[in-house]
C-alpha cells in the first residue's frame, strides 16, 4: 500500500493502472470501524454480470454525523427543486427568512411567462413569513394567514403554495388547516406541504412530498383536451439554463405536442391538465417518478424513461416516443429531424474531440444527472472514473428490478404514501394490452429504468453520498481532468487545481440538453479541461521551494 501511495503522488493514475479496491481500502482505513463498515456499503466497485446484475449499493440512508456531504434537505427538494420552477404559483416559505432566501432562484430555472395568457411570473419574488422569536414561541399560524392574504391582495395569483420549514414542524403549526381556511376565503387554490427540512435523509423526501401534494391538489382539475397530435408530458426536466426550451424546440419540430413539463417552464394550468396526455416521459427518475406512477394508476397514462442529455441519447429518446405512438408519419418526421440536426452536432464533436479524448471525469450530482452526463462525456471520448448520487435510491443505481428487495426504513415511513385508485369516470388506458405486449416483445420498456451502474464499466467506483474528505482523497489520488458536482463543492475542488463544472445550475452556461445543448457542452468542456489557468494555482515558490542567494557583503 505504501508503494502504491508513492506512485499516486507522482503521476496521474487511472483505474487501468491502479486497483480500485486498494483505493477504497485506503480511504476506508481512515474511518472509525463502525463508520467504515457503513461507508464501505455505499462505496462499491462496479462489476456488471452477464445477466446485467450489479453489486448491491447502500443508498438513501442517513449521512454519518460529522461527515460533510453534498445533500440538501427535504424542504429544498420540495420547494427549491420541484415547485420552484413553476412561474404562476406564489410559493410562500413558512419559516425563517434564510430558508426562503437560499431556496430562491439558486438553480437558474428559466421560464417564459408569455406562453400563458395572463403572463404571471412570481419566480422573481421571494415570499416568506419571516418567522421571529415571537412566532416560534406563540405559534405562526396568524402570521401565515396574513402573508397569504397580503400575497393575494398584491398579486391576485391563481394559486398559493405554503412550504413548512424545520421550526414549523417542531412548534406544531397546522399549515394545512390554514390553507383550507384561506382557500375558502379567497376562492383560489391554496395548499400546503409538510416538508420540514429534517424529514427523510435528503432532498429526495421533499421530491416525494411535492409529488404527492401536486397530485392531490392540482392534477386532474382541468379535463380539457389540448389540441395537437402525439400529446406527452415531460417529467423531471427543470429548465436549468434553458434545457426545456431546447427540448420544446425539438418536440415542435417533430410535431409532438407537449401538454406539461414537471416542472421547468411550467404553469399550474398545465399541471391541472397533464392527466389528458397520452404518454409520460421521465428525465430525472428520482425526483418525479411518483407522479408518473400515480397518473398511470388513476388515469391510465403510461410512462417511459427518456434522456435528452447527449445528441445520440436525444435521438434514441425521440425514436422511442415515435415507436410508442407507432404512426409512420411521426416515425418519418423524427428521422428527418435527427438527420437535419446531427451533422452540426457531429461537426462540433469532431472539432473538439481530439482535445478531449482520454480526459477523465468524476460526477457526483443529483438523482439522474450523474448517469445522463456520462453520455455526453462518452461522445467527447472522455472516461468516467467515478460517479454517484446525492439523493439517489438503490433503483437509481441498480435499476428498478431491485424495488421488491428494498426495505422501507423509518425515515421513508415519514413520507406519506398515497392510496391511488382508478378514476371511475376518467380512467382511460392509452394503449391496449395487445399493443403493449407487441412493443415489449420488440424490446420496448414501459415503467422501467435500468439504472446507472449497468451502463458503467467494470472497475469504476460508484459512491453514494460522497463526503468532502473522500472528494479530497479521490482528487489527490487520481488527479482527474474534470470534477462535476454542485456549488458547495465548487471552490474546494478548484483549490486542488481541478476545474469543477456545476451540473445542478450549470454555472453561467446552458442549455446542455438536446442537439444544440450538446454543442454548447462540447465547447464548454473543451474550454475547461484545456485551460492553462489551472497550472497557476500554485505559486512558483510552492512548485520549486529551493532558494539560492549570496550575502550582499560578498
Amino acid at each position: 500500500m505504501a508503494e502504491a501511495a508513492k506512485d499516486l503522488s507522482t503521476e496521474k493514475v487511472t483505474l487501468d493502472n491502479l486497483d480500485p479496491e486498494e483505493v477504497k481500502a485506503r480511504i476506508m482505513a481512515k474511518y472509525p470501524p463502525k463508520v467504515a463498515r457503513k461507508r464501505s456499503k455505499q462505496f462499491v466497485i462496479n462489476k456488471v454480470g452477464e445477466d446485467g446484475k450489479t453489486p448491491v449499493i447502500n443508498a438513501n440512508v442517513r449521512t454519518v454525523p460529522g461527515l460533510m456531504g453534498q445533500r440538501g434537505c427535504c424542504y429544498a427538494g420540495c420547494k427549491g427543486v420541484v415547485l420552484g420552477p413553476t412561474r404562476d404559483i406564489i410559493n410562500i416559505t413558512h419559516g425563517p427568512i434564510g430558508c426562503g432566501f437560499y431556496s430562491w432562484l439558486t438553480r437558474r430555472n428559466q421560464t417564459d411567462p408569455e406562453s400563458t395568457p395572463d403572463g404571471h411570473n412570481f419566480m422573481t419574488y421571494c415570499f416568506s413569513t419571516d418567522m421571529q422569536d415571537e412566532e416560534i414561541i406563540f405559534g405562526g399560524e396568524k402570521k401565515l394567514k396574513q402573508a397569504i392574504q397580503e400575497a393575494y391582495d398584491n398579486f391576485k395569483p391563481k394559486a398559493i403554495a405554503v412550504f413548512s420549514t424545520c421550526p414549523v414542524g417542531l412548534i406544531g403549526d397546522d399549515v394545512h388547516s390554514v390553507c383550507r381556511e384561506m382557500k375558502e376565503k379567497l376562492g383560489i387554490n391554496v395548499f400546503g406541504f409538510s416538508c420540514e427540512g429534517y424529514k427523510g435523509v435528503s432532498q429526495s423526501a421533499g421530491h416525494h412530498i411535492a409529488n404527492n401534494g401536486i397530485f392531490k391538489h392540482v392534477v386532474g382539475l382541468d379535463d380539457t383536451i389540448k389540441e395537437g397530435k402525439y400529446r406527452i408530458n415531460l417529467l423531471g426536466e427543470y429548465n436549468i439554463g434553458g434545457d426545456a426550451f431546447e427540448i420544446e424546440r425539438i418536440f415542435d419540430k417533430c410535431g409532438i405536442t407537449q401538454v406539461a413539463t414537471y416542472s421547468g417552464n411550467s404553469s399550474i394550468d398545465a399541471f391541472a391538465n397533464s392527466h389528458t396526455a397520452d404518454l409520460n416521459c421521465i428525465m430525472c427518475h428520482r425526483s418525479i417518478n411518483y407522479v408518473a406512477e400515480m397518473m398511470e394508476t388513476k388515469f391510465g397514462v403510461p410512462w417511459i424513461k427518456v434522456n435528452f442529455i447527449g445528441a445520440h441519447a436525444t435521438a434514441k429518446s425521440l425514436r422511442k416516443i415515435a415507436q410508442y405512438f407507432g404512426e409512420q408519419e411521426l416515425i418519418d418526421k423524427v428521422e428527418e429531424v435527427i438527420a437535419e440536426e446531427l451533422p452540426e452536432v457531429e461537426a462540433a464533436c469532431a472539432e473538439v474531440r481530439p482535445r478531449t479524448e482520454g480526459k477523465r471525469a468524476m460526477l457526483f450530482v443529483g438523482g439522474s444527472r450523474a448517469h445522463h452526463y456520462q453520455e455526453l462525456f462518452g461522445e467527447l471520448g472522455m472516461k468516467t472514473l467515478s460517479a454517484g448520487y446525492e439523493f439517489g435510491h438503490r433503483d437509481d443505481y441498480e435499476g428498478r428490478k431491485v424495488l421488491p428487495d428494498i426495505k422501507v426504513d423509518a425515515d421513508s415511513r415519514n413520507i406519506e404514501e398515497l392510496t391511488i385508485e382508478k378514476d371511475p369516470e376518467r380512467f382511460n388506458p392509452r394503449i391496449s394490452e395487445e399493443r403493449k405486449a407487441e412493443l415489449e416483445k420488440a424490446g420496448f420498456a414501459f415503467n422501467d429504468y435500468d439504472g446507472m451502474m449497468p451502463e458503467m464499466p467494470d472497475g469504476a467506483m460508484v459512491i453514494d453520498d460522497l463526503s468532502q474528505w473522500e472528494t479530497d482523497q479521490l482528487i489527490k489520488i487520481f488527479k482527474p481532468d474534470l470534477f462535476c458536482a454542485g456549488i458547495k463543492e465548487k471552490y474546494t475542488v478548484q483549490k486542488h487545481g481541478i476545474p469543477l463544472k456545476q451540473l445542478h445550475s450549470y454555472d453561467y452556461g446552458g442549455p446542455y440538453a438536446g442537439f444544440k445543448g450538446a454543442i454548447n457542452f462540447y465547447h464548454e468542456i473543451d474550454r475547461m479541461v484545456n485551460s492553462r489557468v489551472w497550472e497557476y494555482m500554485k505559486a512558483p515558490w510552492d512548485k520549486n521551494p529551493e532558494l539560492a542567494a549570496t550575502y550582499a557583503c560578498d
